[in-house]
C-alpha cells in the first residue's frame, strides 16, 4: 500500500499542476529580469544565472544523496533561484549568491520535505540569511549601468529608501522610480515590469489580488498619514515592496490557505514593513515582514479556520 501524502500543494482545489504554476511564475518574472539586466548590465545576468543554477544543482544533489525522487522538473528550484537573484544587487559576489541559493533550497525547502512543506518562502529566507551573514555586500544597492551609451555616474548607488532616511535629498523622481532608473537590487527597481508580471499572474489565475493589494495599500496608507502622499508613493515604488508583495507574499505553502488568514497575513506584512522602515531606520522591512508572517502562518490558520456548524 502506498503511503498517503497530504500537503498544501496548489493542485488541491484548482486541478493545476506545480510545474504549470511555476512556469507561469517564471514567465511573470521575465519582465523584471530583462529590465534588471538592461538597467544594471551583464553582471545582473550572471547573478541571476548563478542563483538559478545553484538552486537547481542543490536540489538535484540533495535528492540524489537522500535517495528521494528527483523534483527539479517541477521548476520550483528555478523560481526560488530567480527570486533570490532578483532580490540581490550586482555588488553581491557570485559565491555568496550560490551560497544563498543552497541555503534556501537545502535548509528551508528540501530539509522540510520539499515543495508544499516549507515553513517559509525559501527565497526570502535565503535573502535574510545573506543579509545577516554578509550585510556589507548584500545591504544597499548598485548603481545602474550605462544604458545605450548614456552616462549613469550621476545616479547614486544608494537606494531611495536610504536617501529618504537621510532627508529625502537626491531621491529620484516618481517617473524614474516607476521605470527603475535608480540604485537598488536587480529586480526591485522597475515597478512597470513588476506590475506586468502581476497582471499576468492575475490573468492566469495563479494568484489572487487581495494579498498584494492589501500589503501595498497598508504601507501606502501608513506613510500617507505620517509623511504625505509623495513619500508614500516613494515607499511603495522602492525597497522591493512590489516584488515581495506580488511574488513572495503569495507563496502557496508558507501563507494561510483561507481568505481571512490571507487578509491578516497581508495586514501584518504591511504594518511590520512600515514599522521597520519608519521607526528602526532599516530599509529591509519587506523581507523581514514576510519571513515573520510566514512563521505566524500556522497560528493564523488556526485562528481563522472555519468551524463546522455545531462544532467546538
Amino acid at each position: 500500500m502506498e503511503q498517503l501524502v497530504m500537503s498544501s500543494g496548489p493542485h488541491i482545489h484548482s486541478g493545476a499542476q506545480d510545474r504549470r504554476i511555476m512556469l507561469d511564475v517564471i514567465l511573470a518574472l521575465l519582465p523584471a529580469s530583462v529590465a534588471g539586466v538592461l538597467i544594471f548590465g551583464i553582471k545582473a545576468l550572471w547573478v541571476l544565472l548563478t542563483c538559478v543554477l545553484s538552486a537547481v544543482i542543490a536540489e538535484f544533489l540533495f535528492n540524489l544523496i537522500a535517495r528521494k525522487k528527483q523534483s527539479v522538473g517541477d521548476l520550483s528550484a528555478v523560481v526560488t533561484g530567480l527570486l533570490l537573484g532578483l532580490n540581490l544587487s550586482v555588488n553581491v559576489p557570485l559565491w555568496q549568491c550560490a551560497l544563498g541559493s543552497v541555503f534556501a533550497i537545502v535548509l528551508v525547502k528540501c530539509a522540510f520535505g520539499g515543495i508544499g512543506r516549507n515553513f517559509a518562502n525559501p527565497a526570502i529566507a535565503g535573502r535574510v540569511f545573506l543579509l545577516l551573514a554578509f550585510s556589507g555586500t548584500v545591504a544597499g544597492g548598485a548603481a545602474p549601468a550605462p544604458l545605450f551609451g548614456a552616462a549613469a555616474d550621476a545616479v547614486s548607488s544608494a537606494t531611495p529608501l536610504e536617501l529618504l532616511a537621510n532627508g529625502a535629498e537626491g531621491v529620484p523622481s516618481l517617473g524614474d522610480l516607476f521605470l527603475g532608473v535608480y540604485g537598488g537590487a536587480i529586480g526591485e527597481t522597475c515597478s512597470l515590469a513588476l506590475l506586468l508580471g502581476f497582471a499576468y499572474l492575475l490573468l492566469r489565475k495563479v494568484i489572487s489580488w487581495q494579498t498584494p493589494v492589501i500589503f501595498t495599500a497598508v504601507v501606502f496608507l501608513c506613510y500617507l498619514i505620517s509623511d504625505g502622499a509623495q513619500i508614500a508613493l516613494c515607499e511603495v515604488l522602492t525597497g522591493g515592496l512590489l516584488l515581495g508583495a506580488v511574488f513572495m507574499a503569495t507563496d502557496y505553502a508558507s501563507t494561510p490557505i483561507n481568505a481571512r488568514g490571507r487578509l491578516l497575513f497581508a495586514l501584518g506584512c504591511g504594518l511590520i514593513t512600515f514599522v521597520i522602515r519608519k521607526f528602526f531606520g532599516y530599509p529591509e522591512g519587506v523581507s523581514f515582514s514576510i519571513l515573520l508572517m510566514n512563521l505566524l502562518t500556522p497560528y493564523l490558520e488556526e485562528l481563522t479556520r472555519i468551524k463546522p456548524l455545531g462544532g467546538v
